[in-house]
């Protein structure tokens, strides 16, 4: 079991010092990985809006072991150059803890794109993810990068200092699962965030076809893949984790409609099961809501990896290559 916090920085959440006191609030009480929404905008009543990147950077500072990243950074309306220092610079200052979530971005939930003049064609949008994402992943090797394609040009730039991780930073794309696209472009890099996930059975579709693209792209199979699926509160995990034999839960959140999560107990990874856990107010409202506010739990998901030893807490120090969602299962050793 991996437990998460997916946050959007949003109002009360748009303060990075209560972000990052909450992540280290949250690692102190067992959790694994903190993620935030990457947005400019967002529909009413949300007024304030901050920037995930800056949230990142306070809560890396903030915390030793967990996980963190934005979930997810659109990346066709940013310059994949500038992705590429950033990325960097946050995977150095958390000491290889940065998971990039990346994806289309969509102009449906406050008309972000639309109103700051951004593409809004789908399929240019996915044609400079593509592009973006194949920068990143040659800035991460320290080489000097060369492309010349539609949408960016980069000619022989090196992007140093590297990132901890190698050969780069994790990179998990959102997607809708029903379409193509977004499953093969996953299945290139180390995990996938279905949106609006219909079920366990729809998930139990999605993993194999995701194992499938990934022997046709010549992955090893035995190589570590996470898939991110929301799920409602109160929602019982059992049926998505008997969805796929092997598959282990590694998270999951409360949102209430900008609620702040301070001068609650946020408390142990798992306590969610318990019916009184079942409605994210019990922790993640303070002060309390306005009428009509929502609640939104979402769980991750990670195939099994091959068993590895437990390792002391000594063994940790200094360990910052790869995935460390734990202390166990998503530590890689040099």
């Amino acid at each position: 079991m991996r437990s998460g916090l997916f946050l959007p920085p949003f109002d009360a959440l748009a303060d990075p010092s209560v972000v990052a006191r909450l992540a280290a609030e949250a690692e102190e009480a067992g959790w694994h990985g903190v993620f935030v929404w990457d947005h400019v905008r967002w529909r009413e009543p949300v007024t304030d809006v901050a920037d995930a990147w800056i949230t990142l950077a306070a809560i890396a500072t903030a915390t030793h072991d967990i996980r963190l990243g934005p979930m997810v950074t659109p990346l066709a309306r940013r310059r994949p150059v500038k992705v590429a220092r950033e990325t960097a610079t946050l995977d150095r200052l958390s000491d290889g803890r940065l998971t990039l979530g990346v994806g289309l971005g969509s102009d449906r939930s406050g008309k972000e794109l639309s109103i700051t003049g951004e593409e809004l064609n789908d399929r240019r949008r996915a044609s400079m993810l593509d592009g973006a994402l194949e920068i990143l992943t040659a800035a991460w090797t320290g080489e000097p990068v060369y492309h010349r394609g539609e949408h960016y040009t980069v000619d022989g730039m090196r992007f140093l200092p590297r990132p901890v991780q190698r050969p780069g930073v994790p990179v998990w794309v959102g997607g809708y699962p029903g379409k193509a696209g977004p499953l093969r472009r996953a299945a290139r890099y180390q995990g996938f965030f279905p949106v609006d996930l219909e079920g366990p059975d729809q998930l139990a579709e999605i993993v194999p076809d995701l194992a499938s693209l990934r022997r046709e792209f010549g992955k090893d199979l035995a190589e570590s893949f996470d898939v991110v699926a929301a799920l409602p509160p109160g929602t019982d995990p059992a049926p998505y984790a008997s969805a796929r034999s092997g598959a282990v839960c590694i998270g999951r959140c409360h949102m209430v409609d900008g609620g702040v999560p301070v001068g609650r107990p946020l408390g142990r990874p798992g306590a969610w099961r318990d019916p009184r856990w079942a409605c994210a107010r019990h922790w993640l409202m303070e002060p309390a809501p306005r009428p009509g506010a929502r609640a939104v739990t979402c769980t991750r998901w990670r195939s099994r990896r091959p068993a590895r030893p437990s390792l002391s807490s000594a063994d940790h120090k200094g360990r910052a290559e790869g995935p460390r969602l734990s202390k166990t299962l998503f530590l890689k050793r040099r």
